[in-house]
């Protein structure tokens, strides 16, 4: 028995120190396969022309919105519209009782007529007078004639006013649309009594196509889109466009032009509101609506990086691995300049034909030797490997 354990314990003996032999000399003991690279996905990168786009939130704000109230008093004798009629320039939608406003233009032309015929009567009278004068007429009683004919002209110029006015009324007691729009609904019945000038509208009137949209941005991005036109890195658009996306999600069709770039900054939330145009011909978007607006600024020639690519440290600062020339990864810090799409807009910290690793960013390390696989990032930000061109006969 002893000689049986002797032999075995030189067996572990000597294969220790196979396995110490092959260890010194860079080969895993029992003849194991050596690790090689890690394999990582890798895109190339070149600088290209990029659209400058910033995302801010909107609030729709309708191209028209009227309040409806009487300018004359009365009681309502009939609703003439229906609530959410879309309605036109001059249709009608309330009318008053004018019973009283009908007398008051009887009474208007009556005088009207009275003044008319008066003054032939001063004119003549006045005539007789002024040739008559030193001949039977005084001076004073030739000024009185004639202070007689220019108050008649007054009268009647008076009245003829007065009938103008008694009519304007009249005319008011058919209230009707001063805009085209949708209607609300009306907040009075008919039998109620209304009074001119009141403080309670009768309905609403709102015009929404086109529609406003006011979206807002930080003053401090704006001064820093202005710094980077200044100094030529970014090139302007001649006319500035925006898209929105809807609350649920959908990207709304037509394109907003600007109507006002904004003048003040608001001293609560640091911004200013711009404010665009935009065709609604479906009434899709509604005033009140929030929505998410994106403006094309200009363009800049940047670095495209897959956000999946690219982690922010306690800093602020953006890193991401690249392939050396010895065919390690390296870590890079970029500036960005915000988003495009799927990736961040990086002008430093890259080279053109810089190879940035995009996947197996989870086990790769600074320094790790890597064996690259050329790789395309689609639309949806899923990685496909790019397909080596078959060999040639």
């Amino acid at each position: 028995m002893r000689v049986g354990v002797w032999k075995m314990f030189g067996a572990a003996l000597a294969f220790a120190g196979a396995a110490t032999m092959a260890s010194a000399q860079g080969g895993p003991p029992g003849g194991m396969p050596t690790a090689g690279p890690l394999e990582v996905g890798v895109i190339d990168l070149q600088m290209q022309e990029i659209p400058r786009v910033v995302t801010t939130p909107g609030r729709a704000v309708a191209f028209q919105d009227v309040e409806v109230r009487p300018r004359v008093g009365g009681v309502i004798e009939e609703i003439l519209y229906s609530p959410g009629q879309l309605l036109e320039v001059g249709d009608p939608l309330f009318r008053i009782d004018d019973a009283s406003y009908l007398a008051a233009v009887a009474t208007a032309r009556a005088n009207l007529a009275t003044a008319e015929a008066n003054l032939p009567v001063k004119q003549a009278a006045y005539d007789r007078a002024e040739q008559l004068a030193g001949r039977g007429y005084t001076e004073a009683e030739v000024e009185a004639a004639r202070a007689s004919l220019a108050e008649a002209k007054a009268t009647l110029d008076a009245n003829k006013a007065a009938v103008e006015y008694a009519e304007t009324e009249l005319s008011w007691t058919t209230m009707t649309s001063p805009i085209a729009g949708r209607a609300d609904v009306s907040t009075v019945s008919v039998g109620d009594l209304a009074t001119a000038g009141q403080a309670d509208a009768l309905t609403s009137i709102v015009t929404s196509d086109p529609i406003y949209v006011d979206m807002m941005e930080a003053s401090a991005r704006i001064l820093s889109v202005r710094s980077a036109i200044a100094e030529g890195d970014l090139q302007r658009n001649d006319t500035l466009q925006a898209t929105l996306t809807l609350e649920n999600g959908d990207i709304y069709r037509g394109t907003g032009q600007l109507v006002t770039p904004g003048n003040n900054v608001s001293t609560s939330t640091g911004t200013v509101t711009i404010r665009f145009t935009f065709d609604n011909p479906d009434h899709i978007i509604l005033p009140g609506m929030f929505v998410r607006g994106e403006i094309v600024l200009g363009t800049m020639q940047a670095y495209l990086v897959p956000q999946r690519a690219a982690t922010r440290g306690n800093s602020g600062k953006l890193t991401a691995y690249v392939i050396g020339e010895d065919g390690k990864a390296e870590q890079v810090t970029l500036e960005d300049d915000g988003t495009y799409q799927n990736a961040w807009i990086v002008r430093e910290g890259l080279n053109d034909g810089d190879r940035l690793v995009v996947d197996g960013l989870s086990s790769v390390r600074a320094g790790q030797e890597v064996s690259p696989v050329a790789v395309a990032i689609d639309e949806d930000g899923v990685s496909r490997d790019i397909a080596a061109p078959a060999a040639e006969d």
